[in-house]
C-alpha cells in the first residue's frame, strides 16, 4: 500500500525546491553560475530563505526515497528493482543529456558567460551536455544508491532492518550523531553537492530505519519536540552564517558545521513526523501534485534560469517581475514538459524514464 504522507511529502518537498531556486537565481550571496542580485537591496532578506530550508530539503528527499527503495524491493526482484531504476533514473542523466538537457547546459553556460568560448561546435555540444547536469545530480546519485542498497539486502537478507524495527526514541535523537560524521567524508571538491557521505547515509536511514511504522509512530508521537530542535537549528545556522557572519551556506566548511548537520537531520525527522502525523491523506490534488512532481522536479530550473538569462541578464524587466515571471515559469514549463514529452516515442524514455510500461516506470517511489 503507497503511503500518502510519502507522497504528499515529496511533492511538497519539491515545491520548496522550485521556490528555492527562484531565490537562488537571484542570490545577492555572489553564488557563481546564477544572474545573481539584481536588486538595489544592500540585503536581500528574504535570501534567509534559502539558509532556512537547504541543509535539510535534499537530504529529506533522499530519506524518502530510501524508504521508497525499501517498499520497492518488498515486492520485486533485486533484478527487476536494477531495470526499473536504470530507465527511471540512469536513462535521463546520460541519454537525457544528449537528448533533451543540452538545452539546460546551454542556458547554464550562457549565464556564466562559458558559452562565448571560441571552440569548435561539437566541443561546445559536449560542454552544454555536462553542464546540463544541473538538478540531475539528485538521480544519479539515487541510482548509485539503488544499485548498493541490492546488494546489500542480498548479503544482509533484512537482519539488520528487522533488528532497526524496535529502534528506540533515544537512538532515532542519536542518529544526529552519525549523520555529522557522514557530513564530513566523501564530499566532492567545486562541486558540493555531490555528498556522497551525508546522501548515501541519509538513504540507508530511510531504507533500515524510517521504512517501519514503529519508527514512525515514534516520529509522530515526538513530533513537537522534533519541530522545536529542527526549527531552532535551522535559525541559528540562519542566524550566524546568513547575518552574522555573511557566508554561503553551500561553502566548505559551512555545510560541514554542527549547526549545518543538526538543521539537516532534525529538519529531515521533524518533515517525516509532521507529515506522517497530520498529512497522511490525499484528495484530487494532492495526487495530481504527486503526479506532477517527477516532471516539475527535472524540468522546473528549465523554466527558472530560461528567464533569468532573457529577462532579468539583459535588464529587460524590473526586479520584481523577474522574480514573478521565474516563479511561474518555474511551474508553468515544468508541467507543460510534463504534458508534452511523455507522448513522444523515445524522449519520454531518453528524458523522463518512462518506458511503455508507463504504470510500472511511474509507480516506483522515490
Amino acid at each position: 500500500m503507497r503511503k500518502s504522507y510519502l507522497d504528499n511529502l515529496r511533492w511538497v518537498t519539491v515545491v520548496l525546491v522550485v521556490i528555492y531556486h527562484v531565490l537562488y537565481m537571484y542570490n545577492g550571496e555572489g553564488i557563481v553560475g546564477t544572474v545573481g542580485k539584481i536588486t538595489g537591496l544592500e540585503i536581500q532578506y528574504y535570501d534567509a530563505y534559502q539558509y532556512l530550508v537547504y541543509p535539510w530539503f535534499m537530504t529529506l528527499l533522499f530519506i524518502v526515497s530510501g524508504v521508497s527503495a525499501r517498499y520497492s524491493l518488498s515486492k520485486r526482484t533485486g533484478k527487476e528493482f536494477i531495470r526499473i531504476r536504470t530507465n527511471k533514473l540512469l536513462v535521463p542523466c546520460t541519454i537525457g543529456l544528449f537528448a533533451f538537457y543540452f538545452i539546460q547546459g546551454y542556458i547554464n553556460a550562457s549565464l556564466s558567460d562559458a558559452g562565448e568560448f571560441d571552440v569548435p561546435a561539437p566541443f561546445k555540444y559536449l560542454i552544454y551536455c555536462l553542464s546540463g547536469i544541473g538538478v540531475l545530480w539528485y538521480i544519479q546519485m539515487l541510482w548509485l544508491f539503488s544499485l548498493a542498497v541490492v546488494l546489500i539486502k542480498k548479503i544482509d537478507k533484512d537482519r539488520l532492518w528487522n533488528v532497526c524495527r524496535k529502534t528506540p526514541s533515544p537512538v532515532i535523537l542519536l542518529l544526529c550523531v552519525p549523520v555529522y560524521l557522514a557530513g564530513q567524508i566523501l564530499n566532492t571538491p567545486v562541486i558540493c553537492v555531490y555528498r556522497f557521505g551525508l546522501y548515501l547515509l541519509a538513504f540507508l536511514l530511510g531504507y533500515f530505519v524510517f521504512s517501519h511504522d514503529e519508527v514512525i509512530d515514534k516520529l509522530k508521537k515526538y513530533f513537537w519536540l522534533l519541530a522545536v530542535i529542527g526549527a531552532a537549528a535551522a535559525v541559528a545556522f540562519t542566524y550566524v552564517y546568513f547575518i552574522k557572519e555573511m557566508r554561503i551556506y553551500a561553502d566548505d566548511p559551512v555545510y560541514r558545521t554542527p549547526l549545518f548537520l543538526l538543521s539537516t537531520y532534525f529538519g529531515s525527522i521533524a518533515m517525516i513526523g509532521g507529515f506522517a502525523r497530520y498529512f497522511d491523506w490525499e484528495n484530487g490534488f494532492t495526487k495530481w501534485m504527486n503526479k506532477r512532481s517527477w516532471g516539475l522536479y527535472l524540468f522546473h530550473y528549465m523554466g527558472i534560469s530560461a528567464v533569468g538569462l532573457i529577462f532579468a541578464k539583459t535588464g529587460l524587466l524590473p526586479a520584481w517581475a523577474c522574480y514573478l515571471l521565474s516563479a511561474v515559469a518555474g511551474f508553468a514549463l515544468a508541467y507543460l514538459l510534463d504534458f508534452i514529452i511523455p507522448k513522444i516515442p523515445f524522449f519520454r524514455w531518453a528524458v523522463m524514464g518512462i518506458t511503455k510500461k508507463k504504470k510500472e516506470s511511474n509507480n516506483v517511489q522515490g
